[in-house]
């Protein structure tokens, strides 16, 4: 199939497609007589897990070492598994990141309810 075919196919625009050509994400197909890329229906297979990949947080590094799994026979699961983790703790984090950021804002929301106009030489709800 072309490439506007396995586009439309895969939701993954042309020019992504392209790129994940030329980092190795998708091995390059055969090229037909006049030129034109000939994918066949493990390149959509392909799209559809890097697709999937990155929906669940994997950045395009980590899908590359998932495909090189794969690509040389062996079962990338208990990698996979590994990478969720990290991203599942990554994640904690920066709820907890966030959380604090919240909390300090509304902090920050109540000074400044409280102390009307107030004075400084910037914001005198920042700078106190």
């Amino acid at each position: 199939m072309r490439i506007g075919e396995l586009s439309g196919k895969t939701g993954v625009s042309t020019k992504t497609i392209r790129y994940y050509e030329d980092v190795g994400l998708v091995p390059a197909p055969v090229r037909t007589s006049s030129g034109y890329r000939d994918y066949d229906h493990a390149a959509e297979r392909r799209l559809g897990f890097i697709r999937t990949a990155q929906s669940v947080g994997l950045t395009l590094g980590e899908i590359r070492e998932v495909l090189a799994f794969r690509d040389r026979g062996q079962t990338p699961c208990s990698h996979v598994a590994q990478l969720i983790q990290r991203h599942a703790e990554d994640l904690s984090e920066r709820i907890s990141a966030l959380e604090a950021m919240r909390r300090d804002l509304e902090r920050l929301a109540r000074r400044a309810k409280a102390n009307g106009g107030g004075e400084g030489a910037f914001c005198h709800i920042i700078e106190g």
